[in-house]
């Protein structure tokens, strides 16, 4: 039912912000035309990528979910650098790394805690995965932030490049560690579990559906990011709001579908690669790389987060990894998370 509803919002959709975008209607209504259409079109995306996760395995089959689950919001805010947007992006990472860890692995814990009680996922990951979210975003947001009070605007930007660079050097090494060098190492008795689960698509059909819905991505989203001024100024949203919240739910509605469902049918490990292997996705892949295509554009973006964006990654952090070091969860610790973003999410409204 789900399934055919996404298809005719996709087939309606595309069609209407094309024609809309054409005979210039109104910024507000096409704003919700091109939402939808995005986590419609996310929807195929999350279908396609639990294809190639039941052929490829959880672990490669997480790290796809998390890519082309980011490759949305990486688009948007591509545009939004283009149009000097700078703030919205940021913001846009903020919400998304928030959001993944907090609303969707809070999501994934709560469904999975409800229908199976004690869902186990692997605990060497959930360690590794721990470090690696102290890495970005507690030593490499924090450490430029610091420092930015003492350089000049240019040694910022610099500084802001130099860790890109080395954070998608890690980011790369990290994952030749766990998918190459340390492949089966780190082993959980659920990763043996034997899953008898036919794939819905091929592999060549999923991976057809996945660049399709890529193109069509592109393009609405370059015509959402045209009407975020208009709206900011109707709803009285700040472009912190509407990064943090709006384009960060949007951009990432793929990766809350799938890591939800996932977590419905017991399959946690690829749950919380999807939600905590997005969020390390974003800050050691996706904030690097916008800050090293924002030179190409007419305002670069140093990598500086305002000090309510760092304090909410942080914290976001900390209760993840208290939450998810063991191993294992359960409905109230998911409604834990889900509760933190509701607090975040309503402070970030009112500044």
């Amino acid at each position: 039912m789900m399934n055919r509803l996404f298809f005719l919002m996709v087939l309606v959709g595309v069609p209407i912000s094309v024609a809309g975008s054409l005979l210039n209607w109104s910024q507000i209504l096409m704003f919700i035309i091109y939402c939808v259409t995005i986590i419609a079109l996310s929807a195929f995306m999350g279908r396609a990528t639990e294809s190639l996760a039941i052929h490829a395995g959880p672990r490669i089959g997480g790290l796809l979910n998390a890519t082309f689950g980011n490759a949305v919001e990486l688009i948007i805010s591509i545009f939004a650098l283009k149009a000097g947007m700078l703030g919205v992006v940021l913001a846009s990472l903020t919400g998304s790394i928030i959001g993944n860890l907090l609303l969707v692995a809070g999501l994934s814990f709560l469904v999975g805690g409800i229908r199976f009680k004690r869902p186990e996922f692997n605990v060497y990951d959930a360690r590794h995965n721990s470090g690696l979210l102290i890495f970005s975003v507690v030593v490499a947001f924090i450490f430029p932030e610091v420092f930015s009070i003492q350089l000049s605007e240019r040694e910022t930007l610099t500084l802001s490049i130099w860790i890109a660079i080395i954070m998608i050097v890690l980011y790369i090494a990290a994952l030749i560690f766990k998918l190459v060098t340390h492949r089966g190492v780190y082993q959980h008795r659920s990763d043996k579990a034997a899953h008898d689960e036919e794939a819905e698509w091929s592999k060549l059909k999923a991976i057809l559906v996945l660049f399709a819905a890529t193109l069509a991505v592109a393009y609405v989203s370059e015509r959402l990011v045209s009407t975020f001024e208009t709206v900011g100024h109707t709803f009285g949203w700040t472009e912190l709001f509407i990064g943090v919240i709006i384009v960060a739910i949007v951009g990432n509605a793929a990766e809350h579908a799938s890591a939800v469902i996932m977590a419905f049918k017991n399959k946690m490990n690829v749950a919380v690669e999807i939600a905590i292997g997005s969020s390390i996705q974003v800050a050691m892949f996706v904030a690097p790389v916008l800050v090293l295509i924002s030179l190409l554009f007419s305002k670069p973006m140093p990598l500086i987060f305002t000090l309510p964006e760092l304090v909410a990654m942080v914290l976001s952090v900390i209760l993840t990894i208290a939450v998810s070091i063991d191993g294992e969860t359960n409905w109230f610790e998911g409604l834990t998370m889900l509760a933190a973003y509701l607090i975040m999410g309503v402070g970030f409204y009112f500044l």
